[in-house]
């Protein structure tokens, strides 16, 4: 039997990719498919790379603050107890080769005494927007 003599009640099967999306067909968009895809992959993508990069500078500036508080213990411990005056003086005089700087290049705070521990002190960076005392610090 040719198909152009296929009568009505014979039923064809289709795999699902060869019906096509009827509401784009409907819009006339369906060979924009592949492009509206790409767009929505590179947006998916745009906004985990963002949230990645973020989550990276805040363990980079957790090791930092790591490495500069046992820096400042060292001091402490050599000089009865007392802070540094600022935290370049550690570098200066050989307690740290790492710059007291966060992943955002703002300079960490000493607190000393600080708010958390009145005893000893706190460090902690602004974070990205470099506001004191922000939502987004890391301590």
């Amino acid at each position: 039997m040719s198909m152009a003599k296929r009568h009505k009640s014979e039923k064809t099967i289709f795999f699902p990719w060869e019906r096509g999306a009827p509401f784009l067909r409907g819009l006339g968009l369906a060979r924009a498919r592949p492009i509206i895809a790409a767009v929505g992959l590179a947006a998916v993508l745009i906004i985990l790379g963002s949230r990645e990069r973020e989550r990276v500078a805040v363990r980079s500036t957790r090791a930092t603050i790591g490495v500069i508080s046992k820096s400042v213990d060292a001091y402490r411990a050599d000089h009865d107890k007392s802070c540094p005056d600022s935290l370049a003086d550690l570098k200066t005089q050989g307690y740290t080769k790492v710059e007291p700087k966060d992943a955002w290049g703002h300079p960490l705070r000493l607190l000393c005494p600080g708010f958390s521990h009145r005893d000893s002190y706190d460090l902690i960076s602004d974070g990205p927007d470099g506001v004191f005392g922000g939502l987004d610090r890391v301590e």
